[in-house]
């Protein structure tokens, strides 16, 4: 009677089918470097759904976190006690104390325990307006996990040691849906037998010369290839376009990136194609559209750039990983282009030390806009995915989009930035950009740790405000850019004259006697920054005239380069909508009440949905639906 009743109850929940849950998740990744904790997400219904694979038999803990820490987090923590499937919404204060949040916002939909492995999948709201929540958004996710060998009983789960750890995701990138003919043809730009420091962070960089095609071909898609093992040892990768101007005696050996004895011809590769992060997966192109290859026009020599960190100092690792491009000679409709907009990478672009908070803006502005697309397209080029991009004291960044003094849609942002995950946004959707629109790369920076001033440059302790823009179809402009009036900023401090001509680079102070014979970098540096001074200089410097950078391929130019214009009156900062709230917490608590009801099971482990876990189970499991 009990295996009847229990096929009912089966036969009467959604969503369950004989080989296992009917729930596909569309993106998955490894949280820890063992190989233990899985997570797999996606949207369902206006919510998004979580699953959780761990190899524990006791709980296991999730969530969100300002800063990848345990103070002021939200987290969920669930299992299988006793056969009894649970789940529960804690939050942290600043003081990293756990609490049981009275809004229990998480909706648990499924359990299971084995031998050896838990898995959990439960949803929730993207906005749930409880205070100990956090938002989900399109900003980087900083999500933060944990297990332990024993379930939490009543007063709570157990302290998990070693066993946490944090990811930084971008849980809203829109699904991708190529699905590539395992036939078609690619080829591996990847490091060779690259010796990794006994230190921290070492990058890495290495030019390749892209294979010589008879005809054209069309690069549909680019993923990882990361050595086995080397899983959390390789944090980012980047692939620059170098100048076409190159040859192949750069090719003989890679080299520390941002060195001071860097082989010069990596310096000509400034037009970032494609950026990959740890937890990022590959990117395809639209159906549409693909990055050309074996046309004049089209890259020859590149620059791989690979972000190692090595927090252990690990003596003798060496590494070969880099990227894999998928192209075909199926040409697409159209070719893809990049536009790097914002700020020019430049000392003038200054920061002062000590401020928690610092705006820099760029612009792509709508002299250069209107001179490049009334040449070349006049009807507009069509945005579908962004890189943004600043270094280690970047906190924030949006990219914003005007047309005739009025303010479109937000073309990306990234609120929480974290320079250790960089991937390109796919935008919702396409955004076309007309001649005569103006785009303003504002960034947010974060140098209260800081005691000298910080520069624009390619040192990751240099800064940049950027966003690559990956559109269609491809024009003839690569650089819309900016940079602030230096003379303005250094009027700020007091300085009234520099030696003529500049003969020096920094160049030299002349007056008054305080600065006298010192670079302009030195009398900064000088200057009595404090964080009221550091907020007049930061209003001084969004409203100073800018310098256009408005370049064409291999550093050809658009007559308007040079110009000066003024930034345009716009609102500052930007002000986002408000967030709308998700279903109330009411339903949520009658939901988790319906739960405990239900019926638990023996199952056969080949219920489980074991094609997407990739796990190896014992034959039998509990399972709680």
């Amino acid at each position: 009677m009990c295996g009847w009743l229990l096929l009912l109850l089966w036969g009467l929940l959604p969503g369950v089918v004989a080989g296992g849950l009917d729930r596909a998740l569309p993106h998955r990744t490894l949280l820890d470097s063992e190989g233990k904790y899985w997570l797999s997400w996606g949207p369902r219904g206006g919510r998004l759904a979580f699953r959780l694979e761990v190899r524990t038999a006791g709980y296991v803990g999730f969530g969100f976190s300002p800063t990848g820490a345990m103070a002021a987090a939200d987290i969920v923590v669930g299992g299988v006690a006793h056969g009894r499937p649970y789940l529960q919404d804690y939050f942290t204060n600043a003081n990293r104390e756990l609490k049981k949040d009275g809004q229990q916002d998480y909706h648990l939909e499924y359990a299971m325990e084995n031998s050896t492995h838990t898995i959990i999948e439960f949803t929730r709201e993207l906005h749930t307006c409880d205070i100990n929540d956090k938002s989900i958004t399109e900003s980087t996710v900083r999500v933060i996990w944990a297990y332990h060998h024993e379930d939490a009983g009543e007063a709570g789960p157990k302290y998990h040691d070693s066993n946490r750890g944090t990811k930084s995701l971008r849980l809203l990138n829109p699904e991708k849906t190529n699905v590539l003919s395992t036939a078609i043809s690619y080829f591996d730009l990847v490091n060779q037998d690259v010796p990794i420091p006994n230190k921290g962070t070492t990058y890495w960089c290495q030019m390749f010369k892209i294979p010589v095609f008879q005809e054209k071909h069309h690069v549909i898609k680019v993923e990882p290839v990361i050595q086995r093992g080397h899983e959390s040892l390789v944090h980012h990768i980047l692939l620059y376009q170098c100048s076409s101007s190159s040859n192949d005696s750069v090719l003989d050996y890679g080299h520390e990136c941002y060195h001071p004895n860097m082989p010069d011809a990596f310096l000509t590769c400034e037009t970032v194609i494609f950026a990959w992060a740890i937890g990022g997966e590959g990117f395809s192109y639209p159906p549409h559209v693909g990055l050309s290859l074996g046309t004049p026009l089209d890259p020859c020599y590149v620059l791989l750039e690979v972000h190692y960190d090595n927090p252990t100092y690990k003596e003798g690792l060496i590494d070969n990983s880099g990227l894999r491009l998928f192209h075909t000679t199926d040409i697409r409709k159209y070719d893809a282009g990049v536009i790097e907009a914002g700020l020019w990478v430049s000392l003038f672009h200054t920061i002062p030390p000590g401020m928690p908070e610092f705006r820099s803006e760029g612009h792509c502005t709508l002299e250069c806009l209107e001179e490049a697309l009334e040449a070349e397209k006049p009807s507009g080029i069509h945005v579908f995915a962004v890189l943004l991009h600043a270094h280690l004291a970047g906190r924030g960044i949006r990219l914003r989009h005007f047309r005739k003094g009025e303010e479109m849609r937000l073309l990306a942002y990234d609120d929480d930035f974290d320079f250790n995950f960089q991937e390109f946004q796919y935008l919702k959707e396409e955004q076309t950009i007309l001649p005569g629109d103006n785009l303003i790369t504002e960034c947010r920076y974060n140098t209260k740790d800081r005691v000298r001033m910080t520069w624009g440059g390619l040192s990751t302790r240099n800064e940049m405000c950027l966003s690559y823009l990956l559109y269609y179809p491809r024009i003839n402009l690569t650089r819309c850019a900016s940079i602030p009036d230096i003379m303005e900023q250094l009027q700020f401090i007091g300085v009234k004259e520099i030696y003529r001509p500049v003969t020096t680079w920094p160049f030299i102070i002349k007056s008054p006697k305080q600065y006298k014979n010192l670079s302009f970098m030195d009398a900064m540096n000088k200057f009595k920054w404090a964080k009221k001074e550091g907020l007049s200089f930061n209003k001084l410097v969004l409203s100073l005239p800018v310098n256009v950078r408005c370049s064409k391929t291999d550093n050809a130019e658009w007559s308007i380069q040079g110009m000066t214009a003024l930034p345009p009156h716009v609102e500052r900062p930007y002000k986002a909508e408000p967030l709308v709230c998700g279903a109330s917490s009411s339903s949520s608590l009658h939901r988790n009440r319906s739960l405990e009801l239900l019926v638990g099971c023996l199952v056969l482990g080949s219920m489980l949905p074991s094609t997407r876990l990739g796990l190896s189970f014992g034959a039998w499991g509990r399972c709680f639906l």
